[in-house]
């Protein structure tokens, strides 16, 4: 996040340095960003947004649409930050769980869009077809892009994740037995 500041007017960086270091918004922040909250908050935003009357709401009304994206960028800037802040704290197993359940839940929506025999979608029935694509075929491809590749994304995440956490388990073994000496091992 600090990189994204120097986005920001040299006025505006300022600003936000000095409204960062208050602290109640570390403690937002704190509460924002604990793994469970981050994971409930992104969660929420997904599925909740994919509700039909809300993300109909969203695509015929430029406001909403913009607060839906942000929200999928800010939830799943909380997710990452948790996730992988975890690995930081010693919490790669709930890195892990996190980054699993995740996984699930993402692609069941993915699932659920694109084997639905219907268009949850009734804008779609006209904006799909105005581009030649079915609008059923046009959710079923938006489902499926929600149900692989981001599911690899998460997966790739995960196996990243358990690859340093069981080379570092392996590192700390090895520490202890080259404290522990091999003759006194050998000896045991």
């Amino acid at each position: 996040l600090a990189v994204w500041t120097w986005a920001l007017p040299k006025e505006w960086r300022r600003t936000a340095g000095w409204f960062t270091q208050r602290t109640a918004w570390a403690g937002l922040w704190r509460v924002l960003t604990w793994p469970l909250a981050a994971w409930l908050l992104h969660a929420a935003a997904l599925w909740l947004w994919h509700i039909p009357p809300f993300f109909e709401v969203a695509l015929v009304n430029n406001g909403w649409h913009t607060l839906q994206h942000a929200s999928f960028l800010v939830t799943a800037l909380f997710f990452w930050w948790a996730v992988l802040g975890t690995v930081q704290r010693a919490s790669q197993g709930a890195a892990l769980g996190y980054l699993f359940t995740t996984m699930v839940h993402t692609g069941a929506l993915g699932a659920l869009l694109t084997l639905s025999p219907n268009v949850w979608y009734p804008t779609y029935l006209s904006t799909a077809a105005s581009l030649g694509i079915p609008p059923l075929e046009d959710q079923q491809l938006g489902g499926l892009v929600m149900w692989v590749p981001a599911g690899l994304v998460y997966l790739a995440a995960g196996l990243a994740l358990a690859a340093r956490w069981l080379e570092r388990t392996a590192t700390r073994r090895r520490s202890r037995y080259d404290r522990i000496g091999s003759s006194d091992v050998a000896q045991v």
